[in-house]
């Protein structure tokens, strides 16, 4: 568990109280909504939006993007009130030093790599593009070189219709982004190593196996959320229950005096969610997911919750499993990653969201009920 520590209230040096707790949750929620409402200006009277690939998402073309720019601005201005504190100051770093990273990628992708032609089935029957079998009526991304080849043949014959031509963002190598996840996690390493908050986990003495335990968790949690960052409010919400039920979970084991990190979570997702939820006026970014899967990842593991951790963003994680079983061809997804493929299947946006919040809820409660019962 996390060692116990003196928290300071902004107002003058206090112990650690329920009342400081939502001080540092509404004081988070305001400047959260604040400056999320303020990027959101800035990008819109800019034009700087985002221009999505996903067929049945081309309604949300020029949404302002970049929205986790608010994620960093809210966290230094935190950090800056609470700088005495350790659990809050560590979170801090690693969150901007991702949102920075994600920023980074999200800049690079303005530039357009090349235009890939969105086509539609005007047949009467399923025409197969690739991995996709398209049925009549559908509109499908010709994005593979099998799909590019046959496609321009199937406009001749009149089977197939030109949509329009989307612009595809250009991305950093799957090889850089694993090298800068690998920083970002080098950073908590020689945090924790100086700060002497991360020594242990679940009980177990971690010694020089730290460094492999938390680079493997920064780049995972990083990737789940990045993964579902999909719709509207998706992986906002998911991390804003998982951080929730982690406080919940550490009031219920007697350690909510180190929680902060996830309050903190909390209150910056739900004022985030003030403009991203359905139908989203903004968009977070890969700054956002890098900010918002490095922050989790560090609050697990300075706050030794390990397992409800893991538990907790169970519906990301199964999310990227599913999509590198589907990337090994061991399943097959018409579209990646899986909420994409349900919206395909024609379940609505709002629906999706909903049983995907729904599904983290109900990991995050089998983990409160089983560590009442169970463990107490």
């Amino acid at each position: 568990m996390c060692g116990k520590m003196s928290v300071l209230h902004p107002l003058g040096n206090l112990t650690f109280s329920l009342n400081s707790v939502s001080v540092v949750f509404l004081l988070t929620l305001f400047i959260s909504i604040l400056f999320s409402y303020f990027i959101k200006r800035i990008f819109a009277n800019a034009k700087i939006g985002d221009n999505p690939i996903v067929s049945e998402h081309r309604h949300k073309s020029g949404t302002p993007t970049m929205g986790g720019i608010a994620f960093i601005f809210t966290i230094l201005l935190i950090a800056g009130i609470y700088i005495k504190n350790q659990y809050i100051v560590i979170t801090a770093i690693l969150m901007v030093t991702a949102g920075i990273a994600g920023l980074i990628d999200d800049l690079i992708g303005l530039n357009v790599k090349e235009y890939q032609k969105l086509v539609k089935n005007v047949s009467d029957s399923d025409i197969k593009i690739g991995l996709l079998t398209l049925k009549p009526g559908n509109e499908a991304r010709a994005a593979t070189d099998n799909a590019k080849k046959i496609v321009d043949s199937l406009i001749e014959s009149e089977k197939l219709q030109l949509v329009s031509k989307i612009p595809i963002k250009t991305e950093i190598g799957e090889g850089e982004k694993i090298i800068i996840q690998l920083i970002i996690g080098v950073f908590l390493v020689v945090g924790a190593y100086s700060t002497g908050l991360i020594t242990s986990l679940a009980g177990f003495s971690l010694g020089i196996l730290a460094i492999p335990i938390i680079l493997i968790g920064i780049i995972g949690a990083i990737n789940a959320v990045n993964l579902i960052d999909g719709m509207d409010g998706l992986a906002a919400g998911i991390i804003a229950i998982a951080s929730f039920s982690s406080v919940v979970f550490m009031y219920i084991n007697g350690n909510i005096a180190t929680s902060y990190p996830f309050i903190i979570l909390t209150a910056i997702c739900l004022g985030f969610l003030v403009f991203n939820k359905y139908p989203a006026s903004i968009f977070m970014g890969d700054t956002g997911s890098f900010v918002l899967g490095a922050g989790y990842a560090t609050a697990v593991f300075i706050c030794d919750i390990p397992y409800f951790g893991v538990l907790a963003l169970a519906v990301p994680i199964l999310s990227v499993i599913i999509s590198l079983l589907h990337r090994a061809k061991i399943i097959k997804l018409p579209v990646e990653p899986l909420h994409h493929t349900l919206n395909y299947m024609g379940f609505s946006e709002k629906k999706i969201i909903a049983i995907y919040w729904s599904l983290a809820i109900v990991f995050c409660l089998i983990g409160l009920i089983s560590s009442h019962f169970l463990f107490n």
